[in-house]
């Protein structure tokens, strides 16, 4: 078992493991217990009661956070021509052409989200940065509503930059999502977790059976975490 710091012991004291608490309180706590010496980011962990190796039982969307990351997002977008011209203009911070593409290849990876036209995804898999960004959470993808026509660029990159973010259930039937920075006060970090519950709850699968959200903890980085009443998370 890995041995933690007197920090961490310290901050574990102040959180009952067999408590489910309310939103608002298990935020708060988050914050006070986060041990980083940095601005550390506060998670949401939610364990589903889907079977993700059943493609019906896929739980993918979006949702932008009301009150942000905490941090500057750097946006790459893959695109050519008139549609480059246009991501640039509306802010984005790397236009993803052929170099880029090349350093992305030699393990460059300087960036935090990705937008593509598509007309250029033909290159994107060719090129095999699929196995790269794919398992990072970085490929461009329409589910993801991160694959847009040129006109539409500008609303993803501002929305990307403003804090939407992706979720998307992992092989164990878990979704991890950030909702800010410790620094934040718990009201911000509150709206953003109620929004991501309510785009979480909208996702449910048709093929889903009984209980959808099983288990819910907020987290800091590097700090201990706090078990939050799936009920009341569900009701925010």
């Amino acid at each position: 078992m890995a041995r933690h710091g007197k920090k961490y012991m310290q901050a574990s004291a102040k959180i009952d493991p067999d408590r489910l608490y309310a939103p608002r309180e298990a935020l708060a706590l988050v914050r006070e217990t986060s041990t980083s010496t940095f601005d550390g980011t506060v998670e949401l962990h939610v364990r589903l009661g889907v079977d993700p190796r059943h493609a019906e039982q896929q739980v993918r969307d979006t949702v932008l956070l009301p009150n942000g990351l905490g941090k500057k997002v750097r946006v790459l977008v893959f695109a050519e021509g008139d549609a480059s011209r246009v991501a640039q203009e509306a802010g984005a911070d790397i236009i993803g052409d052929d170099d880029i593409i090349q350093r992305i290849k030699d393990g460059w990876l300087e960036f935090d989200a990705t937008v593509a036209t598509p007309d250029v995804m033909g290159k994107i898999g060719k090129s095999g940065l699929g196995r790269i960004l794919g398992t990072r959470g970085l490929m461009p993808n329409p589910k993801a509503g991160t694959v847009v026509p040129a006109a539409d660029l500008p609303r993803v990159i501002r929305e990307l930059k403003a804090g939407r973010v992706e979720f998307r259930v992992d092989k164990t039937g878990n979704v991890h999502v950030p909702v800010g920075k410790a620094s934040f006060e718990t009201e911000g970090l509150y709206g953003n977790m109620a929004a991501l519950m309510e785009a979480v709850k909208r996702a449910r699968p048709a093929s889903a059976k009984g209980s959808f959200v099983k288990k819910v903890t907020v987290t800091s980085t590097m700090g201990p975490g706090v078990h939050v009443d799936p009920n009341s998370a569900q009701e925010m």
